[in-house]
């Protein structure tokens, strides 16, 4: 039966054989784990989306027929692109985080016309595998890690220069069944919390480099991998008692390092196998699509401008000018991430393989405004809460008999808020900014899909400034090549008004 709801989904990931480490220790069920539960819970939401509003979290796949959660959906339309913003848009709202399923979303969409483009070059089968893919996580609903980022060791290098094979992931053996791969992945959002893992190459290629050209599906609890948690700033308050200080208990991201040491990918799984020059192609539709998924950021924002707003409300500052004024720039730089972002979706194309295709030029500016304007948003919040939000004694204090009533006497903000929900908004304005959620919302935004500098060689890739040259000289009624000779009666006009020379 595939999963229904964020219950069954929490369900699913228990009793599996999948090895992960946390402090130095392999833990025995990583869905009981209270620094881990909250990255699983903001999957789950992933699911109960689905059910609460079908419109913009569902469509119906022609693969199967059947109504399938959006995260698993090949885009067959610009419609479909935009309504995937809008759901990642109200996911960041319902959970302040990342909510670890758009590079499965983008993995699948930017294979499936890849995979169409190589078996049409060398008459391969790898569209027709992948397509079986799909139909099978459609149809049991399961949640798809994608794993692109390699370690890369000494960045002047390629691959198969580096002093150790394994700094990317590569191809080890083959025989009749499959292949095997050992290497590492490095940042991998909500892994441990996936179903399946897409390994994917992390750059463009040579011919050199044909061991590390491969793209398949593996179990997340595959025999070979090993998980080794990221750890968060902040994280350990969600091992302690009460959730006051963990400013938002119940969600957060999930980054892990995968270390897969001989593991096997069946041939059905194989999606790409040595076909170098198909490498650059598939990480540019990726990073296509997953520069303008950074619009989940918004909804990011929307809850760090409420919970400004609330916090100005609360120290009885909301009507002051300056503060409404701050407030405006934060919605200001939000709505611009998102139109940037929702606009490159409208942009869309269709592809070879009959899915569509982001605008590229739009979805590389709306990920470069998200690698600056979370940074300001996060600023202007931290102005509004004040200091108090970095200096609050702990929760234990404050339900300590002989220092509780004394914080409640003197942290008392505005008549009519109770000095707790004051607490509250700031704890939460903190694992925003600075805390556990400032991964997701922070760092994340400035180095997931590529860092500041892969945009802007993006950018200037399809500036078309020869096209832009032309429409300004077009306008100035230039007309290029050597200086023409004056008529006669230009020369008389100018003999006229300067003299002759």
């Amino acid at each position: 039966m595939p999963i229904a709801n964020g219950a069954e989904y929490i369900e699913s990931l228990r009793g599996r054989n999948i090895k992960v480490y946390l402090f130095g220790e392999l833990i025995g069920e990583p869905v009981d784990h209270p620094m881990i539960r909250p990255s699983i819970n903001a999957v789950a939401e992933t699911y109960d989306i689905a059910n609460s509003e079908p419109e913009i979290a569902t469509s119906r796949s022609s693969l199967t027929g059947l109504k399938v959660n959006r995260f698993l959906h090949v885009a067959e339309s610009a419609e479909d692109l935009v309504n995937q913003n809008r759901m990642q848009r109200k996911l960041g709202q319902k959970t302040g985080t990342c909510f670890q399923r758009c590079v499965g979303m983008d993995a699948i969409n930017s294979l499936y016309s890849t995979t169409f483009e190589i078996d049409g070059k060398y008459r391969t089968k790898y569209h027709e595998r992948l397509v079986d893919f799909i139909k099978e996580i459609q149809t049991e609903n399961l949640v798809i890690g994608g794993a692109m980022t390699d370690v890369k060791g000494d960045r002047s290098l390629s691959p198969s220069q580096q002093a150790d094979p394994d700094l990317f992931v590569h191809v080890i053996k083959r025989d009749e069944k499959g292949l095997y791969i050992s290497g590492a992945k490095a940042h991998q959002t909500g892994c441990i919390n996936s179903h399946w893992i897409m390994v994917m190459p992390t750059m463009r290629l040579r011919q050199e480099d044909k061991e590390y050209a491969i793209v398949g599906a593996v179990p997340a609890d595959a025999k070979g991998i090993t998980y080794i948690y990221g750890r968060q700033s902040c994280d350990t308050r969600s091992m302690e008692a009460g959730d006051l200080d963990s400013g938002n208990a119940k969600f957060s991201g999930q980054e892990a390092m995968i270390i897969f040491d001989n593991v096997f990918i069946p041939n059905e799984l194989i999606f790409m196998d040595g076909e170098v020059e198909f490498a650059s192609m598939l990480v540019e539709r990726f990073t296509c699509y997953h520069r303008r998924s950074y619009v989940c950021k918004t909804g990011l924002g929307d809850v760090l401008v409420g919970a400004a707003a609330a916090i100005a409300d609360y120290n009885g500052v909301a009507n002051a000018s300056h503060i409404k004024d701050k407030l405006v720039e934060m919605t200001h730089l939000n709505e611009t991430i998102f139109a940037a972002g929702i606009a490159s979706s409208y942009q869309a194309h269709k592809t070879s393989a009959g899915n569509y295709q982001n605008d590229d030029m739009l979805a590389n500016v709306c990920k470069h405004n998200v690698t600056r304007f979370p940074y300001e948003i996060g600023r202007l919040a931290q102005d509004i809460a004040g200091g108090l939000m970095v200096t609050m004694p702990s929760e234990r204090d404050f339900r300590s008999p002989e220092t509780g009533p004394l914080l409640e006497k003197y942290l008392k903000g505005r008549k009519g808020v109770s000095t707790e929900n004051r607490v509250r908004i700031l704890r939460l304005i903190e694992n925003m900014t600075l805390g556990r959620n400032a991964v997701g919302y922070l760092t994340e935004s400035m180095h997931g899909a590529g860092s500041p500098q892969a945009q802007r060689i993006q950018i200037a890739r399809q500036m078309q400034l020869e096209y832009k040259k032309k429409l300004a000289k077009n306008l100035a009624s230039i007309e290029e090549g050597e200086a023409s000779e004056l008529s006669q009666e230009q020369s008389e006009y100018f003999d006229k008004i300067f003299g002759k020379t």
